[in-house]
């Protein structure tokens, strides 16, 4: 005999009336009705994670997400998820100083979950999710004074966590990529990086100087594995928070890890670095991602101050690239203009009417 924790399916022509308690909540198919069992999310997330999310960093933050999540809802149990669920727990999020693009990330993990559990009848039905609208932020690079003064307190605290430091900033990777590299993905003056965020592998060329942090001083026993093998997330995390306190850094907020991947990605465009290799070498997965630098390939704008900064008694030269079709005037015309401004132009005189031969 089943219990009532169990699926219970059965023919509806059969056993239709064994579901006429209006406590139970039932998925139905073709022929067949299903009840629907309540779940927490932490449940769902157990139930499906290794189905939907690969291993990995992105992993890791997922269930970092519906974690934090879980706890707001005090591991409430459901059966559907409501619009005002998802509105209250949109408000906590944001109470909680949560930005807009981190609520979004959250509740793209929460869709992608519950759409899930939809789909495997685990729930009847999913609130809306809409998009929290996210600002284009300003965007925080090192210069190359406060480079070297927060490396140099790195490197009196930790050799290793130095090294990950100097090959972030000149490879622009991330975190996760970086700690994940193992010897194989090092070939010659190039590193390959096969765990991303994208999904997507990419191959880049190594600075002179990158190619010296990646040789790891010789200790005893055995070779790790990787060249930043020896540290985790947290290690590095602790050192550096440390180091930007020393250097007069502690209060700003936006100096963390990831800055370093800013930091190379503005050099590249400010060194003329067009905005598809930036793409390319950072590992995008769309153009708009890398877009957020194009503000500082002012180059190309030189061009317009020289218009600016032109007298207007000068006109531009005839076929100038900066000669506008709509209002250069034709030197003739305008004298033309000028001639009938000054005295009125005479008429002509009539022509003569032409006389008609005789016919012979």
């Amino acid at each position: 005999m089943m219990t009532n924790e169990a699926i219970q399916e059965v023919d509806t022509s059969d056993h239709f009336s064994m579901f006429s308690s209006q406590t139970s909540n039932f998925h139905y198919t073709y022929n067949k009705i299903r009840e629907v069992k309540s779940s927490r999310v932490g449940d769902l997330f157990s139930a499906y994670r290794d189905i939907l999310w690969d291993d990995g960093r992105h992993k890791y933050n997922v269930s970092s997400f519906i974690g934090e999540i879980d706890e707001i809802l005090l591991g409430e149990r459901f059966s559907a998820f409501d619009q005002g669920t998802l509105d209250n727990l949109i408000g906590t999020l944001r109470q909680r100083g949560n930005s807009n693009a981190t609520i979004n990330r959250k509740m793209a993990a929460l869709s992608k979950l519950l759409r899930k559990a939809l789909k495997m009848g685990d729930i009847h039905s999913l609130p809306e999710f809409r998009r929290q609208k996210e600002r284009a932020g300003r965007i925080r690079f090192l210069e190359r004074d406060e480079e070297a003064r927060l490396f140099a307190a790195i490197k009196s605290r930790s050799e290793d966590a130095y090294r990950l430091s100097v090959f972030l900033v000149d490879t622009g990777c991330r975190l996760g990529e970086a700690l994940g590299l193992i010897w194989n993905d090092i070939q010659e003056h190039r590193v390959s990086f096969w765990i991303t965020k994208s999904g997507r592998s990419r191959t880049i060329p190594m600075t002179e100087r990158v190619k010296e942090v990646i040789k790891v001083p010789p200790t005893e026993g055995r070779r790790p594995k990787g060249p930043f093998t020896k540290l985790s997330q947290a290690q590095f995390r602790a050192i550096w928070n440390d180091a930007k306190a020393e250097v007069g850094l502690g209060a700003d907020d936006q100096v963390v890890p990831h800055i370093l991947r800013h930091t190379c990605a503005s050099r590249l465009v400010q060194g003329g670095i067009d905005i598809r290799r930036v793409q390319m070498w950072l590992g995008h997965q769309t153009l708009s991602m890398t877009m957020r630098y194009a503000h500082l390939a002012t180059n190309d704008l030189d061009g317009c101050v020289t218009v600016l900064e032109t007298p207007r008694t000068t006109q531009p030269t005839e076929g100038s690239v900066f000669s506008s079709p709509v209002m250069t005037v034709p030197s003739s015309a305008a004298a033309g203009r000028k001639q009938s401004d000054e005295a009125p132009v005479a008429k002509a005189a009539p022509k003569a009417p032409r006389k008609r031969s005789k016919a012979k």
